[in-house]
């Protein structure tokens, strides 16, 4: 029994000259981002064309066509926007239009999980969001309604959060 109390003094002792080392220690060197994760679909067909709606609408972005994103916005919209919600198309696009001000996209995004009501009118649609070196810094979290049976999908509601 002595020794095993030893053992643990001896233990319990060293760990504060070993604390400072372990914090020290550098995180490994982060990796390149991998391709885009495979897509979740929940809902059927209507699930696809949602998913369709959301890539299409991020190419926008890529492609800079300003007026192509436009058109993937409800004139009701709510973008969140980190708690200063902008409200409407009209100034949902005038805020983001900063982001297509240069000739390269500041991010991309791409979902990996789409879902869609039974009744093919209402989907939701989340994935990551990455910058230009293709490292993941955010979410995005969007709601889609669509416009009638057979009609186009927009955006309705969408926020970000950003991963650590």
């Amino acid at each position: 029994m002595p020794s095993n109390r030893r053992r643990t003094l001896l233990i319990v002792s060293t760990l504060p000259l070993a604390a400072p080392a372990l914090a020290q220690t550098p995180p490994p060197a982060a990796t390149p981002a991998a391709p885009w994760p495979p897509v979740a679909t929940l809902g059927g067909p209507d699930a696809g064309r949602l998913r369709d709606a959301e890539q299409a609408f991020a190419d926008s972005m890529a492609r800079r066509d300003r007026a192509a994103f436009a058109a993937w916005i409800a004139e009701d919209a709510v973008f969140l926007n980190g708690g200063q919600p902008l409200r409407g198309k009209a100034a949902i696009v005038e805020h983001w239009s900063r982001f297509f001000d240069g000739p390269d996209a500041p991010f991309a995004w791409a979902p990996d999980l789409v879902a869609v009501l039974d009744g093919g009118l209402l989907g939701y649609t989340n994935g990551p969001v990455r910058n230009p070196a293709g490292r993941v810094f955010a979410r995005f979290h969007s709601t889609w309604r669509r416009e009638g049976a057979g009609g186009p999908w927009r955006v309705v509601f969408d926020n970000g959060q950003s991963v650590a």
